[in-house]
C-alpha cells in the first residue's frame, strides 16, 4: 500500500510516461499479480514488479515498446541464456507485464481509482487487454458495483482477455493505548503502508506530535466516528486495567478480523472473563478471534520486539498465511483463575 502511495504522489507530478502492471506470474515470482511500475520522462520511477530482475530492462525500454499503444509482453527471470524469452536472471518463473501509455483516459481512470483506494473507496477495475490488434480497453466499478468509468466504444469490441482486480483500501490498525510501547506499533504499520488510529482517554499521551506516522490521534473513551469494520485490526494495549476492559467488551461484538489483546496471560484471563460477562457472552465466544498474549513468538523483549511480532501476526493474519499463535482458550481463562494469580493481581489493582 505504500507503493501505490508513492505511484499515485509520482503520477501527481504529472510527467509519468508508461505504467507497467504485472498481470500473470507462472513459476516463481517476487511479486504477485497486481504490482506496479510508473516510469516518469525524467528516469524517476515507483513501485516494482520484481525483486530488481526487470526493473532496468522495462525502464530503459517502457517508451518505446508503447510508442504504438497498449501492449503486453513476457519475460522469463530463468537463467537461460539460450531462452527465446527474455529477460533471464535467475529469479525462477515468467511473468506478463501489461505496459501503457500515460496519456491514455484508461490510464487517467486508473490512477483516479488507484487514489480513491487510497482513502478508503474500494474499487473494481477490469481491464480488457490488447491483442490481436485490439486496443485495451477498462471499466471501474466502485464497491457496490456501480460504474465509473468506461472506455469509450468499448461494447462493440470483440472478446479478449481481461485482468481484473479489486482496489482495496490500506488495512486499517486501531491502537486502543498511546503508551511508548505503540510508538514502533505505529512507526512499523506505517511502513507497511496502513492507516494507524491511535485512542487513549489520557490526554498526556494522546498527542499527534507522540505519533507523527499516524492518521489519527484520538483522546476519547468511546468508539463513536471510529467506523470500525470486519476487515479492521485493532490491538488492546493501554495497560490500564479498567480502560482495557471498556475497550474490550466495545471492540469484541465488531467482528473485526484481528483483535489482539497486549498483557500477561492472568490478566488477559480476567480481561476476557469480565468481558465475556458483560456481553453475555460464554468464553468459547468470548475467546474466539481474540489473540492473547498478543504477537508471534519470536522471542526478545522490549518495545520494538513486542511491536515486531504483533505487526508480524496481524499481517500473516489478514494475509491468511498464519500459523500458529498464542491465542485465550476457555481451559486457559480457568487455570489463570483458579491458581490465584488473577485475583492478586486484580487486588494490587485496586490497591494502586
Amino acid at each position: 500500500m505504500r507503493e501505490r502511495r508513492q505511484i499515485v504522489d509520482l503520477w501527481q507530478r504529472g510527467n509519468a510516461v508508461v505504467l507497467a502492471t504485472l498481470i500473470l506470474v507462472e513459476g516463481s515470482s517476487y511479486r504477485r499479480a497486481g504490482a506496479r511500475l510508473l516510469i516518469a520522462a525524467d528516469g524517476d520511477y515507483a513501485g516494482s514488479i520484481s525483486g530488481g530482475c526487470l526493473e532496468a530492462e522495462v525502464i530503459r525500454k517502457a517508451a518505446w515498446l508503447v510508442r504504438d499503444g497498449a501492449i503486453v509482453k513476457r519475460y522469463s527471470t530463468l537463467f537461460d541464456d539460450t531462452a527465446e524469452i527474455p529477460y533471464g536472471l535467475g529469479c525462477g518463473g515468467t511473468v506478463d507485464l501489461l505496459l501503457e501509455p500515460a496519456n491514455t483516459p484508461e490510464f487517467t481512470a486508473l490512477m483516479h481509482a488507484l487514489e480513491s483506494s487510497l482513502n478508503n473507496r474500494r474499487r473494481y477495475v477490469v481491464t480488457k487487454l490488447p491483442e490481436g490488434g485490439r486496443p485495451l480497453h477498462r471499466w471501474i466499478q466502485d464497491n457496490d458495483r456501480k460504474l465509473i468509468y468506461a472506455s469509450k466504444e468499448s461494447a462493440a469490441t470483440e472478446a479478449s482477455s481481461t485482468f481484473d482486480e479489486w482496489l482495496d483500501g490500506p488495512q486499517q490498525l486501531f491502537l486502543f493505548g498511546a503508551g511508548d510501547d505503540a510508538r514502533p506499533m505505529v512507526q512499523m504499520a506505517a511502513m507497511l503502508g496502513w492507516r494507524v488510529t491511535v485512542i487513549d482517554r489520557r490526554p498526556q499521551w494522546a498527542k499527534p506530535e507522540r505519533f507523527p506516522e499516524a492518521a489519527r490521534v484520538l483522546c476519547s473513551g468511546s468508539l463513536n466516528d471510529l467506523s470500525i469494520g470486519r476487515r479492521d485490526a485493532a490491538i488492546i494495549m493501554s495497560h490500564s486495567y479498567e480502560q482495557d476492559r471498556t475497550w474490550l467488551t466495545a471492540v469484541l461484538p465488531l467482528g473485526v478480523r484481528y483483535l489482539g489483546l497486549l498483557g500477561a496471560r492472568h490478566r488477559s484471563a480476567l480481561l476476557v472473563s469480565e468481558a465475556a460477562a458483560i456481553l453475555g457472552w460464554d468464553l468459547t465466544r468470548a475467546c474466539d478471534g481474540l489473540f492473547a498474549p498478543v504477537g508471534l513468538d519470536l522471542g526478545g523483549d522490549g518495545a520494538e520486539a513486542i511491536a515486531l511480532a504483533t505487526i508480524a501476526e496481524i499481517h500473516a493474519c489478514c494475509e491468511g498465511k498464519l500459523g500458529v499463535s498464542r491465542r485465550m482458550t476457555p481451559k486457559l481463562i480457568a487455570e489463570q483463575l483458579a491458581d490465584g494469580g488473577a485475583s492478586r493481581y486484580l487486588q494490587s489493582q485496586c490497591a494502586l
